[in-house]
């Protein structure tokens, strides 16, 4: 959520200003403020800086981090040594984003603008999310995606994604979620959408990431 501060001009934009604060998935009662607030936005996760402004900010805030990237860059245009720096670098950085690691310091150091944007958005974080988007909102709807897409449906609702040709039946299964892919079949529910990052995560751990 991001607090808008003073106002700034900002060239080939409408509105702009300085961000007061800038909090990156706050617990639920401090959202519910936030919202009854009013002077809050929501961060859309789109972010325009110099790559030289956030290696900055990362040299500040997380100096191990930038080390390393340094490291690698250092090492990337070699091909002798890219390959042994990544498998030497990568695994120890540390694994944070971008709205922890620059967004939230920077806006405590006045360092940071916002635009508002004026349009509708929606994250699409899971499938429950773009199955609500495809049917607008319709529970009784079957959402297909895929151009070649073959399926059979009698009282099926939820979401389909196909990147195969072959033929597809659903038969009075309610909020299905069912994604065919020509190496891996995931069939799960709207209910538990968002578990599917713990079958990701699975497939990691046990060097099936080929699949992913």
């Amino acid at each position: 959520y991001i607090k808008m501060g003073p106002e700034l001009v900002v060239e080939g934009a409408r509105e702009a200003a300085l961000v007061e604060t800038f909090v990156e998935k706050p617990d639920l009662e401090t959202a519910q403020s936030y919202l009854a607030d009013r002077g809050y936005l929501w961060n859309a996760g789109m972010f325009i800086a110099k790559a030289s402004v956030l290696l900055d900010e990362l040299a500040v805030n997380e100096p191990e981090l930038h080390a390393g990237l340094i490291e690698l860059a250092e090492a990337w245009d070699d091909r002798d040594r890219r390959g042994p720096a990544v498998d030497r670098i990568w695994p120890r950085l540390k694994k944070i984003a971008i709205d922890y690691a620059v967004a939230e310091p920077a806006a405590r150091r006045g360092k940071l603008a916002v635009v508002p944007g004026h349009f509708d958005w929606d994250d699409v974080g899971d499938f429950a999310s773009l199955t609500k988007l495809i049917t607008n909102g319709r529970k009784n709807d079957l959402a297909v995606l895929g151009p070649n897409a073959r399926v059979l449906t009698d009282g099926a609702s939820g979401i389909l994604v196909s990147q195969t040709t072959r033929v597809i039946s659903l038969v009075g299964v309610q909020d299905i979620v069912v994604v065919d892919t020509p190496d891996a079949l995931l069939v799960t529910t709207v209910q538990h959408a968002q578990r599917v990052k713990g079958v990701v995560e699975s497939l990691k751990l046990t060097g099936r990431g080929d699949v992913l």
